[in-house]
């Protein structure tokens, strides 16, 4: 088994080639990849099979669980997205711009791949496959260090694509999984600055800022997403219902799931009752501040019970979501503003002056109107996949596509000048 230290400078000397190669190779390299998902599913399925089975003997978490398993359908998906980033505009080699100076002198920026990117990561074994061709297209090298959980799942993942990238002149390097689930080992891959050029945490808080406190190079440290839909007085109450029934019920276990609806005071009566009986539906726990709590209960079909104050600020990633009734705008993005971590917030309204400084107001790195909090994603906005969605602002917001996880260099076309 290799060191860290060996993995990363293995990476080092992949990533160089690997930014050297063609677009048309990196291309046909991911085709291999999806092929070799579809060609490798009994043997990924009985590899997550056992995590899958040692996840319930550990007592994870049903939002955890839905995170772990890989079923032949979701193994299509994974193969049908590797195919889509195959098919994006190679970003390597792009010129941003170019200007020509009064010197004469031609001046531009090239996009260039980051080098190597290091990502830690928990549960989802489909992150593997997403960030090793989002990595691969853009000629980045990745080391990726998956969950205990999801040991297997992503060991063989990783397998199946090293192999097929070695059918084409791409070095297998170009993607290395650690091999051990030991702990110790994240803190030496944090320290690997030497060889890794952007570490990128996807997971909860603790991992968050662990990365932040100990990682020697730049490092996305944000992505944990506390978010809310705010019904506006003025919205469509169909259009609020659905909305918010989807980005809490349609995948509730991930980061742009909805934790908090906020319902404008004079919508409330006729809102709540029907928000609840669609959630319930579902099994949605809901935990209401005290005015929605005498609005909506006691009733013995939906489930209610009084909110405490920690679940303003608690990222849910299951079947529950807060309730609290505003008697403004103004409440409403306060709210936001003190609780939310800046991911995915959303209004719905029929009014365009509210809904245009909701856009200007809430600070997040996306903001809905009259849409589900569950389209912040990369697919969703056309990048094909995400290797994060950050919160940062500095280097990249939100989804992190191809280009969010490329750089540049400055290219100098001359003719003999000389600075005078």
């Amino acid at each position: 088994m290799k060191t860290i230290e060996d993995l990363g400078r293995d990476a080092k000397l992949a990533a160089r080639k690997l930014a050297a190669s063609s677009g048309a190779d990196r291309r046909s390299a991911i085709y291999k990849i999806a092929k070799a998902l579809i060609d490798s599913e009994e043997e990924i399925i009985a590899e997550n099979s056992k995590d899958v089975s040692n996840g319930k003997d550990k007592g994870l978490s049903e939002a955890m669980l839905d995170r772990l398993i890989i079923t032949p359908k979701s193994l299509r998906a994974m193969s049908s997205d590797t195919l889509k980033v195959a098919d994006l505009d190679d970003p390597v080699g792009e010129m941003i711009e170019m200007k020509t100076m009064a010197n004469g002198l031609q001046v531009g920026r090239k996009r260039v791949p980051l080098g190597v990117i290091g990502v830690i990561y928990e549960s989802r074994p489909n992150v593997t496959v997403d960030i090793s061709v989002l990595c691969l297209k853009s000629g980045n090298a990745v080391i990726l260090r998956g969950g205990s959980e999801a040991f297997h799942s992503n060991q063989v993942l990783a397998r199946v694509i090293r192999t097929a990238i070695s059918e084409i002149d791409i070095p297998e390097d170009s993607v290395q999984i650690v091999q051990s689930a030991e702990r110790s080992l994240v803190s030496e891959m944090l320290k690997l600055d030497e060889y890794i050029d952007l570490m990128v945490p996807r997971g909860g808080q603790d991992l968050v800022n662990m990365v932040a406190a100990e990682s020697t190079m730049p490092s996305i440290t944000g992505g944990v997403g506390v978010c809310h839909t705010y019904v506006d007085g003025e919205a469509s109450l169909d259009m609020a219902v659905e909305i918010v029934n989807n980005a809490k019920v349609q995948r509730p276990s991930v980061c742009n799931a909805l934790d908090t609806v906020l319902v404008h005071s004079s919508l409330a009566p006729d809102y709540l009752p029907r928000m609840a009986e669609s959630l319930a539906v579902a099994g949605v726990e809901l935990r209401c501040d005290t005015r929605a709590l005498s609005m909506l209960g006691p009733r013995e079909d939906i489930k209610l019970i009084p909110a405490e104050d920690d679940d303003w600020d608690t990222e849910h990633l299951s079947l529950v979501a807060g309730v609290k009734i505003v008697d403004s705008l103004d409440e409403a993005i306060n709210h936001i503003e003190n609780h939310g971590t800046g991911h995915s917030e959303a209004i719905v309204t029929d009014n365009y002056s509210t809904a245009d400084r909701f856009v200007r107001e809430v600070d997040a790195s996306a903001v809905m109107v009259n849409a589900s909090t569950r389209f912040n994603d990369g697919g969703q906005f056309g990048l094909g996949a995400e290797v994060a969605i950050s919160t940062n602002k500095m280097h990249a917001r939100g989804p992190m596509g191809l280009k969010e996880i490329t750089s540049y260099k400055w290219v100098v076309l001359g003719n003999g000048q000389i600075r005078q």
